[in-house]
């Protein structure tokens, strides 16, 4: 397997990176999953549509996502590990919050997801409402979003790298 050296889940689109985790989700423990895989699923997912004549919401299949995948493995070949396309990303509310503990912290130790959600329950989102920051309906899901995130990739993930900037 091909693992890349730079960032390339910027690269690549929501719908994609969506798709990619779901193959990858869908994987045999241990079994790398490459863009070479992630193109048959998508192939046959894509003449699945077609034969069915109806549209799949829930990834929003078309060709736009194969061209995409292909120009993926014209660059970074068809044995490159997948899992490495797949956004990571907290929403905006969430990327206020991160940055704010980040802002006030030591960063000879950088905040870690698990430190975001103390910081959250110790009353910083409260704080970020109050100060203007944050709206008051924005914070009502993000201990929802940070514990997913936490269940996902680690309470130690470095928070930082879920920012997502728009």
């Amino acid at each position: 397997m091909i693992r890349n050296p730079i960032d390339v889940a910027t690269r690549v689109s929501p719908n994609l990176s969506t798709l990619i985790e779901n193959r990858v989700n869908r994987s045999e423990p241990g079994q790398e999953v490459t863009l070479a895989t992630v193109r048959e699923f998508l192939t046959g997912l894509l003449n699945e549509a077609f034969t069915e004549t109806e549209h799949l919401h829930h990834f929003d299949i078309n060709d736009s996502l194969l061209d995409e995948l292909d120009a993926l493995i014209e660059e970074f070949g068809d044995e490159a590990v997948a899992a490495d396309f797949i956004q990571k990303a907290a929403s905006e509310a969430l990327s206020r919050v991160i940055e704010a503990v980040i802002s006030g912290r030591d960063m000879d130790h950088p905040p870690t997801l698990e430190t975001v959600r103390e910081a959250m329950t110790a009353g910083l989102t409260a704080a970020l409402v109050g100060e203007g920051a944050l709206e008051e309906d924005e914070d009502d899901n993000l201990l929802a979003e940070i514990d997913a995130l936490i269940n996902r990739y680690g309470g130690d993930a470095l928070a930082e790298e879920f920012i997502r900037y728009e």
